[in-house]
């Protein structure tokens, strides 16, 4: 890729305050989605692609810090400083639960068969939640050592990861019998852990250093040193020869996984980058600021390179979004304090 050629961005507007998360969904029948958290209390769910806006969850009162989409994109849900995480109607943007915490929550994570919730944040307790019995009292991992800043499933949902706003490293917990089974040993606090989608990585930002380990047997794979504190690292999950980076610098950086160079510096944010993710087929990656925007940057067309690598995870038929799809997403997503009537869709959920 030309390193003198300006990458234009999609720029998404709505956010009034700092974004400070986002999530893509997986590839579904209706296309992909994009929803960011910010501490403007108000989450906000996109189209991935286009990164147009179909709707906004309303309901929380403090400033939202995680959000995360089911694997159908169906259902949303939301970590806030306000004391609680909700899990929504990702079709009407209607909220289904509320689970109060007692403290501020950092990170919510759906498991990958979309039964369970895992919340982690300020108290140190990771709790699941099982979505088919939201009233039931949720269950509680053995504390964690610090506030809890991440939280993510791996393994089909046998094992958790967390991290720690509050010291290094990444604690890997089995479900079963609720103890840490192994630490990833950093430095820094790990702001960022991405699973990769075919789950060979996991990528961690801790400090001004982007690692990659192997999320089978936990070693140490790779590990580079960042030009500025980078925040968040998200690996291109198609081929997994690139990652993409952000932080304090305020530019988003896209380096060769193999090697560590830098492939392309992208300049466009008015303050820091919070969070960095690619897209699930690799072909755009999203980067939230402090400025309150999202830009959405193009990979850029594949080289020659990319295309005789094996993917690392079978090939995703990059899938258009047509209008008619992201039209019935958006029919029936209505602000919930307009104090509709709250007609409830068939939204197919098991």
């Amino acid at each position: 890729m030309d390193k003198k050629k300006v990458a234009v961005p999609l720029v998404c507007h709505g956010h009034s305050r700092p974004v400070v998360d986002l999530f893509y969904s997986p590839v579904t029948p209706d296309g992909f989605f994009l929803i960011s958290a910010s501490k403007d209390s108000s989450p906000m769910l996109r189209n991935g692609e286009t990164g147009d806006w179909i709707g906004t969850f309303e309901g929380h009162k403090g400033a939202v810090w995680s959000c995360c989409l089911d694997t159908n994109a169906l259902r949303a849900a939301t970590a806030s400083a306000d004391f609680s995480t909700k899990v929504w109607d990702a079709l009407t943007g209607d909220e289904l639960h509320s689970f109060e915490h007692k403290h501020i929550v950092r990170a919510c994570a759906f498991s990958e068969d979309t039964h369970l919730l895992l919340t982690g944040g300020v108290e140190k307790i990771l709790r699941i939640y099982d979505l088919n019995r939201p009233d039931a009292p949720p269950r509680e991992v053995d504390k964690s050592p610090g506030s809890v800043r991440t939280v993510a499933w791996l393994h089909s949902d046998q094992t958790i990861l967390s991290s720690c706003t509050d010291m290094g490293g990444v604690r890997l917990w089995d479900v079963r019998s609720g103890k840490i089974v192994q630490t990833l040993e950093t430095k820094s606090s790990v702001t960022s852990a991405e699973v990769s989608q075919d789950g060979r990585y996991i990528t961690t930002a801790d400090g001004s250093s982007v690692k990659f380990w192997d999320a089978n047997y936990y070693g140490l794979v790779k590990s580079y040193d960042m030009p500025c504190t980078v925040e968040s690292a998200s690996l291109e999950p198609k081929y997994g020869n690139k990652f993409a980076a952000g932080g304090e610098d305020m530019w988003v950086r896209v380096f060769d996984f193999h090697t560590g160079s830098e492939i392309a510096c992208n300049k466009g944010h008015h303050g820091p980058v919070h969070c960095v993710r690619f897209s699930p087929g690799g072909e755009s990656y999203a980067s939230g600021s402090e400025d309150g925007t999202i830009r959405i940057w193009q990979t850029g067309p594949l080289t020659q390179e990319d295309s005789e690598a094996l993917p690392a995870n079978g090939s995703i038929e990059k899938v258009k979004v047509t209008a008619d799809e992201v039209s019935r997403k958006i029919e029936g997503f209505h602000i919930a304090d307009e104090g509709k009537s709250k007609e409830k869709e068939e939204a197919g959920e098991e």
